[in-house]
């Protein structure tokens, strides 16, 4: 499939996700759950391809366990769809209200974003993760995992279609770039007609490169200390002032 049709039918699918009851995304999530605990083997099998690549390619230990896939890691998966089916459906929520003196009444009402592009490295549980979060929330969903967990992406995004194609959902909610080029990228930062919003979640140089190769609106992190030491002979009330 080209890069652009993904784009069309996450658009088509976005139109009916964006009307979805609570209940079908919930049983759609929890579809998605069941199918990749029944999909274990298969997954593993698909991680230990990406695992002997990038054994092959000297890949540093750290990010080899961050690529590893294990049976409790897989669960923990299907567990983190099951508690994004237990939130609270954040569409339709009032985030504010008032009346005009006209008796006009003026809310303003979460609604879905309609598609989201998520672009991230080489973890494969974003993927279920991303998807989870985006179908929770009306979206459709098009993710770009790193190329050295492509295998697994592409293994956890079969279960995650065989989860929604039990319910009344378009399986074109969750959509995966099914190529590991790079050059897939630049096509997918080019579909401002059909992305809402691009997620980047990886390093500095991924943010900084999508951010100068699309039109698109990003949702980006940025760099920075998230962690405060604290010495044993430190005054506690001055270290509780600087974490606040």
């Amino acid at each position: 499939m080209k890069i652009q049709d993904i784009g069309i039918a996450a658009r088509q699918a976005s139109l009916t996700l964006g009307l979805a009851s609570t209940v079908e995304k919930n049983q759609a999530l929890q579809c998605m759950a069941n199918a990749i605990r029944n999909q274990i083997q298969e997954i593993l099998k698909a991680n230990d391809e990406d695992m002997q690549i990038a054994t092959q390619k000297q890949m540093p230990a750290s990010f080899l366990d961050r690529l590893r896939l294990d049976k409790n890691r897989i669960h923990a998966m299907a567990n983190s769809l099951d508690d994004i089916a237990n939130l609270p459906d954040p569409i339709g929520t009032i985030l504010a209200s008032n009346a005009r003196p006209n008796g006009l009444r003026i809310e303003r009402v979460r609604v879905p974003i309609g598609v989201i592009a998520v672009i991230y490295e080489s973890r494969p549980n974003v993927t279920a993760d991303a998807a989870g979060l985006c179908l929770k929330s009306g979206n459709a969903v098009i993710l770009r995992g790193g190329s050295e967990s492509f295998h697994s992406s592409c293994a956890i995004v079969n279960a995650l279609h065989d989860g929604i194609r039990q319910t009344s959902l378009p399986v074109t909610s969750v959509q995966m770039v099914p190529t590991a080029d790079r050059a897939a990228i630049d096509e997918l930062l080019q579909l401002d007609k059909y992305i809402d919003v691009i997620i980047p979640r990886g390093g500095m140089n991924l943010i900084d490169y999508i951010s100068t190769h699309t039109r698109i609106p990003l949702f980006k992190h940025l760099a920075g200390n998230c962690h405060t030491y604290i010495h044993a002979d430190a005054d506690l009330q001055m270290a509780k002032n600087i974490v606040h």
